[in-house]
């Protein structure tokens, strides 16, 4: 027998296919501290916090160096030691220490690297330099105070998204990661998905909270305040109160919420049965068809972001169906409003996700009408972690209750959604039935469940081939919508998500301490759907009777209102806006708004933010200027715009877009 061994501190380690040392190490239960390695990404070995004395070669960072048979190395000799304090030492002094407000400071890498090795007294003097800390997004906050240097978000958002958002600049000691041209965040192609928080181990990347003005919100007794609560959310929420990955632990959560003070708490997964019905009823439409296809999914914000950023022109390849989220908080506005008697903008709707991407979601124009959204705040798995024990809350010993009905009823179509496969595995449940025209008590379809990366797979029901495909990660989404742009695949459905393991792995959740963490949590949830009695969308019974007195069918046109949306371009510069740029000294195309009183009350100043960000989003700056004006004496017709020469008055957004690309298309042409 001829194994290959490692000797690791004297302890012998057979080498079976690990890549380096480091996982050699571990595998010997012995925790070598790193900042830098991860194993999903490629490896760097900035920290150097991994060294280890490797006979008759020295020291050696042991997450770059590739185990040989005989090697014998130890992990934890006195002059490593020193080492590994030394580096600390230097990273506590090039960084922000203030540690109890530091939005990761429970969860923080350095903060529990310097306890384990002994760090106390700093002997490097301080750098007192504070850089801006750049809170320009919904759902992101970067502090370069806290940076580390690692470079983790760095390759996370180049390697596992394809993005490239945020890299290094500079040299030497003014050596720092930013995003383009040390730009804010908001300014750059980000698209929010948070995978940079998730591997930051420090607080450099962190999640923006919202946790104060949900608590204003629980305060204010003239709002009803309801929680909607994500599925992956309750497979992850326990790891922050020493529960295994994995672990269950909805009916603490609902309990937990009732006692800080949400008068309801109701289930996304709910909505997640209603997205898979409108989902597939759209699917089988173009399907027969032969229209738009493939159907893309659009319940995750981050894939939907990046698709109008990179992708405009797979755009009506996108399902119309809003996400959970939003037909959640869209009914919740029109239904459970009416139901408990109450003004929309006083029912508060409070999103509690594994994404970060959702806290732009809710902020979208799109879900906005008038001055109330359909959800108004949107906490992450961590931010709850924090209400709870701001709270007071012993959460191992919260009693466990239940959701509140109509929206608190759920079959596993809908918990399966928090797991990349889950979407297209729910629709098939859908699709077998609504094909065959018969019930089935069989309902598991393993084939989709995905792993890391693109997954292709046919299903043939009833004689009836369809071409799916299953994709997390927005890397391998580009290599999945750039075949399908040149022709070469011929996919039916594609379901896409963002963050690796769909919304387990979202950069809301827990940052995890394991590699299998994710694993655990995709487990929890398929283990969820096996114990519910109830595993197909159309076996809701509540979703029936939604459909009888509120909705009256899928894809109605009450449905079309609530439960869809149109997604539009972002792209900065656009080929339409190059060529007019190109075309030399050009007049800009001049857009007055009035905001005078009377317009002003017609929801005039919404209309005027609004197109200001329409034209910045679509790269027609240089194109198309709007401004504010006085007064088109025409105050009983507000709000009025002109466009040139031309007034239109009760003009709505759409209205003003279409007459403002209307415009454009006359340039473009006159340009030609």
């Amino acid at each position: 027998m001829n194994e290959k061994l490692v000797y690791v501190d004297g302890r012998e380690v057979k080498i079976e296919n690990e890549k380096n040392l480091l996982e050699i190490i571990r595998k010997a239960n012995i925790e070598v501290p790193t900042f830098c390695y991860h194993s999903d990404l490629s490896v760097y070995g900035a920290c150097r916090l991994c060294m280890v004395d490797i006979e008759g070669r020295g020291l050696s960072p042991s997450c770059s160096t590739p185990p040989e048979a005989g090697m014998k190395l130890k992990t934890n000799t006195e002059e490593i030691r020193e080492i590994r304090k030394t580096i600390v030492e230097l990273l506590l002094a090039n960084h922000d220490s203030n540690c109890p407000g530091c939005p990761k400071s429970t969860a923080c890498q350095l903060q529990s690297l310097s306890k384990k090795l002994g760090v106390g007294e700093v002997k490097f003097k301080k750098i007192e330099t504070k850089q801006p800390v750049d809170r320009s997004t919904r759902s992101i906050v970067r502090d370069p105070n806290k940076c580390v240097l690692c470079g983790d978000c760095v390759r996370v958002c180049s390697e596992v998204q394809g993005v490239g958002a945020i890299d290094f600049a500079h040299r030497g000691s003014k050596v720092s990661v930013l995003p383009s041209f040390g730009k804010d965040l908001s300014e750059v192609e980000c698209v929010l998905c948070g995978q940079c928080v998730r591997v930051c181990p420090t607080g450099a990347l962190s999640v923006k909270s919202e946790i104060d003005e949900v608590f204003k919100a629980l305060g204010d007794k003239n709002k009803m305040v309801v929680a909607q609560i994500a599925p992956a959310v309750r497979v992850a929420l326990g790891e922050m109160f020493g529960y295994e990955p994995g672990t269950a632990v909805t009916g603490q959560i609902v309990g937990a919420l009732k006692h800080i003070g949400f008068h309801k708490v109701f289930d996304t997964s709910f909505t997640a049965d209603l997205t898979v019905i409108e989902e597939a009823e759209e699917f089988l439409a173009r399907f027969n068809k032969g229209e738009n296809l493939p159907l893309i999914t659009s319940c995750c914000p981050g894939w939907v972001k990046y698709a109008e950023q990179y992708h405009p022109q797979i755009l009506p390849h996108l399902s119309s169906c809003k996400s959970p989220q939003q037909m959640f908080g869209s009914l919740a506005k029109e239904f459970l409003a009416k139901l408990y008697n109450i003004e929309p903008k006083d029912l508060v709707v409070v999103s509690i996700m594994p994404c970060t991407a959702k806290k732009f979601e809710a902020k979208r124009d799109e879900f906005k009408h008038g001055e109330v959204y359909e959800v108004d705040h949107v906490i992450s798995t961590y931010e709850l972690a924090q209400m709870i024990e701001e709270s007071g809350l012993n959460f191992k010993k919260t009693h466990p209750e239940s959701f509140d009905m109509p929206f608190g009823f759920k079959t596993g179509a809908g918990i399966i959604f928090g797991n990349s496969g889950g979407v297209t595995e729910a629709v098939l449940r859908y699709v077998d039935e609504k094909i065959t025209g018969k019930k089935s008590d069989s309902y598991e379809y393993k084939a989709v469940r995905a792993g890391n990366g693109l997954k292709e797979f046919s299903a043939e029901i009833n004689g009836v081939k369809i071409n799916m495909a299953v994709v997390n990660g927005l890397a391998n989404a580009k290599k999945a919508v750039e075949s399908v742009k040149k022709g070469e695949k011929d996919y039916h459905f594609i379901e896409i998500m963002a963050c690796p393991g769909g919304c387990i792995g979202g950069g809301g959740q827990p940052a995890p301490e394991e590699d299998s963490t994710n694993a655990m949590r995709t487990r929890g949830l398929y283990d969820n759907d096996k114990m519910l009695q109830l595993h197909k969308p159309q076996q809701n019974p509540y979703i029936e009777e939604l459909y009888k007195n509120f909705l009256v069918s899928p894809g109605s046109a009450k449905a079309h209102k609530l439960l869809h949306t149109k997604y539009h371009s972002r792209r900065r510069i656009t080929e339409d806006s190059l060529a007019l740029i190109n075309a030399g000294d050009i007049k800009k195309i001049k857009v007055s708004v009035c905001v005078g009183t009377s317009c002003y009350l017609r929801g005039a100043q919404d209309l005027l933010h609004r197109l200001i960000k329409y034209i910045e989003e679509n790269g027609m700056s240089g194109a198309v200027e709007v401004k504010a004006s006085f007064c088109f004496e025409q105050c009983s017709k507000g709000p009025s715009i002109t466009i040139e020469d031309t007034v239109i008055n009760h003009c709505d957004f759409e209205t003003a877009c279409k007459a403002i690309n209307s415009r454009l298309d006359k340039m473009k042409t006159s340009v030609a």
